[in-house]
């Protein structure tokens, strides 16, 4: 089987900022990042044929990690229409009969590293893709048993296109997040290191600890090297507090403790043809082509 984990909260924020017509609930809500989210999520089931989905949301925005650090991400500047939908986001994958972990304290991307580590290696899962082309999830790739899955640009990336892409191997994702920042996420690197930089380095010795303190043990063609050498050196602490930010975890709390639990066996008829009603979009109860019931 091939497991599917979707992350739902790109998908919203993707729906929402798509330039397809506004869409309105009943008593005048803005519901298209919904409306949008589940004809995604059809698609997936029904074009791409995914038979077992597990679905990631940030029911609240703040995490541990706000905890850790008072610059990382919260819901300021997020766009009041678009946070209201999420409860009803949950509420729509719920009645579409797929498998939802809203995230309390973690995030979503927690909770889709979680599943892949769980699952990668049990048997019968031949592979695990991951639904989002977020580069946090990069981390997560193995070989290619767990890839990443961009639908819009229709674009998959296995463990050789980590590489060619941002020029490391998975595991030093968050080293490499850790020296050029993250702005999405509120973190924002060591000065005078990009991403030219952190690849050269860390392509040669992959985590932060194994960076040789001396810097005519690097023999990595960059520009500045014993700046960069001394930034590091420096800023040491915020080095490793900012690649803990940009490392996910594996023990997020999902319910689900065998893959086979993600089977999808269709939308729920009642909930969700009330949903499509609340949604102002009767139609789309026309669009799921298996139903429990």
């Amino acid at each position: 089987m091939q497991l599917h984990l979707v992350d739902a909260t790109y998908e919203l924020f993707r729906a929402f900022y798509s330039p397809r017509p506004a869409s309105f609930s009943r008593d005048g809500r803005d519901v298209g990042a919904v409306v949008g989210l589940v004809y995604t999520l059809l698609s997936l089931l029904r074009d791409e044929g995914a038979t077992h989905v597990g679905c990631a949301t940030d029911h609240v925005i703040r995490s541990f990690r706000n905890g850790l650090y008072p610059g990382y991400k919260t819901e300021a500047g997020v766009p009041a229409a678009l946070l209201a939908q999420f409860p009803l986001a949950e509420r729509a994958m719920a009645a579409l009969g797929l498998v939802v972990w809203p995230m309390v304290d973690y995030e979503a991307d927690d909770a889709l590293a979680t599943a892949a580590s769980r699952w990668a290696e049990v048997r019968g899962v031949d592979r695990v893709v991951i639904c989002t082309p977020d580069k946090d999830l990069a981390q997560c790739v193995r070989g290619e048993r767990v890839i990443m899955r961009d639908r819009r640009r229709d674009r998959t990336v296995d463990e050789a296109g980590v590489v060619a892409r941002w020029g490391v191997r998975p595991a030093s994702i968050p080293d490499y997040l850790a020296l050029v920042g993250d702005s999405a996420d509120g973190f924002p690197g060591l000065p005078g290191w990009g991403e030219r930089s952190a690849a050269a380095v860390l392509g040669r010795f992959e985590h932060l600890e194994s960076i040789p303190t001396h810097v005519g043990e690097w023999h990595v063609d960059v520009r500045s090297p014993a700046t960069l050498n001394a930034t590091l050196r420096a800023r040491w602490p915020d080095a490793l507090l900012f690649r803990r930010l940009a490392t996910l975890a594996s023990d997020a709390p999902l319910p689900q403790g065998d893959p086979e639990e993600l089977l999808w066996q269709g939308a729920r008829r009642a909930e969700f043809t009330a949903l499509c009603d609340e949604l102002g979009q009767p139609r789309l109860a026309e669009r799921p082509h298996l139903w429990q019931d």
